[in-house]
């Protein structure tokens, strides 16, 4: 690509992001056939069965209460201090890890892996993540000067493949004298993928086996989807394992209220840092909050509030997970259905259990999109594969969807 005025430092533009290309087909299709002929699974929201986007009326009640000068005001660049104190919570729940907690607040999940990939990694290393990631994780770290690199992230029996991860730890450490890996579960995006309590346990093992060589690892759990991953208590069973890692581990977790608090537009997030040492803790709370200042300088403060006051009133607190509680049957409904339809169907999809997404391993993934277009079916072609929102669509959907895909896929590919 030429540049006229823009320098080009790397960057690979391909034009129209797709997920926007076929969201625009879809749209243009509802309007042509009636929504109730048309499958828009391409929104990473969750929708009820109109779809319309849902939005949890306790935490609207908690925001209209609030007066001008509370939300309009600057926050803090690391974040409102009474937010900063219920991060631990919002985001570990009853399973805090063990070791010095610090924290920063982000604009979404997004900002905890833009802030994490600068801070934690030098200009020009390797960035580490599995081949079924979210797409922004390679513009995030190309804009700042790392490369992506990826591991296989299911093994033949449709498990985590935890020596794949290690052997490419070990074959980018060769190169460089420390790594951040990026980990997004439970409910993973785009797969739906949650490790077993087993596979957790392997994965702990296996950083604790790297670490003993000696040089830096970054472990960031990108927990952004844990609110909708089943139950959410219980898909933060597994947060304790990663405490009293090594000194030369740092992990830290991504907290997103996008999801789990409908807060999509208001941008509020966090990173929370896990280590054995206060220093590094210190120091991860100084340089996150400088790189915030030198990017996006502060966050919205109306988030930021709102979700300290619903933690620090717990009949509001339950209030909020009461609401969520059925939009967690909803969900967990909705890809039961998709499941079963999909074994009925014979149709492969990746190891799934929860979360907004579940994406269809296929060839010819854009040709294979193309031919659902024809039925009004509109899912996204990620490279390898077809990405369903599940969140996006009902249940009747979620039944009828697998069919007709791996009907697509056989027209396609035979």
């Amino acid at each position: 690509m030429d540049y006229i005025f823009a320098q080009g430092n790397g960057r690979v533009i391909t034009g129209k992001d797709k997920i926007f290309g076929v969201s625009q087909l879809a749209k243009a299709a509802i309007a042509e056939h009636g929504r109730e002929n048309v499958t828009n699974a391409t929104i990473g929201a969750l929708l009820d069965d109109n779809g319309d986007l849902i939005v949890l009326s306790s935490m609207v009640d908690v925001l209209k209460e609030m007066s001008p000068a509370e939300f309009a005001e600057y926050a803090p660049i690391a974040g409102v201090p009474a937010y900063r104190e219920i991060l631990p919570q919002a985001a570990f729940g009853d399973f805090r890890p063990d070791g010095y907690i610090e924290t920063c607040a982000t604009p979404g999940g997004t900002g905890t892996i833009r802030n994490t990939i600068s801070c934690f990694s030098a200009y020009g290393d390797t960035v580490l993540t599995s081949n079924w990631f979210w797409s922004p994780y390679n513009i995030i770290a190309s804009e700042i000067g790392r490369k992506l690199d990826t591991y296989e992230m299911f093994n033949d029996q449709d498990g985590l493949n935890i020596e794949g991860i290690e052997k490419k730890i070990l074959e980018i450490l060769e190169n460089q004298d420390s790594i951040v890996v990026i980990f997004n579960a439970p409910a993973h995006n785009p797969t739906g993928y949650t490790p077993a309590d087993a596979e957790w346990d392997e994965l702990v093992a296996m950083i604790k086996r790297v670490a003993a060589g000696g040089k830096k690892i970054t472990f960031l759990l990108d927990i952004a989807y844990i609110d909708f991953a089943g139950d959410s208590v219980k898909a933060r069973e597994f947060l304790p394992k990663f405490g009293n890692m090594p000194d030369n581990v740092l992990i830290i977790a991504g907290f997103s209220a996008s999801k789990g608090f409908t807060f999509y537009g208001l941008r509020t997030g966090g990173m929370l840092c896990v280590t054995p040492r206060k220093d590094i803790a210190d120091e991860f709370g100084r340089v996150t909050s400088f790189a915030s200042r030198g990017s996006w300088s502060n966050c919205t403060r109306v988030g930021q509030l709102a979700l300290a006051k619903v933690f620090n009133d717990d009949a509001l607190l339950k209030k909020v997970f009461d609401e969520r509680k059925a939009l967690e049957k909803l969900l967990a409904d909705r890809c039961q259905a998709f499941k079963d339809a999909s074994a009925a169907a014979g149709l492969r999809t990746c190891p799934f259990s929860a979360g907004f997404f579940v994406t269809i391993p296929c060839d010819n993934d854009d040709a294979v999109n193309e031919e659902l277009f024809k039925d009004n079916i509109f899912g996204i072609a990620i490279g390898g594969g077809i990405r369903i929102a599940i969140s996006a669509i009902t249940e009747d959907a979620c039944r009828m969807v697998p069919g007709k895909i791996a009907e697509a896929i056989r027209k396609v590919n035979g």
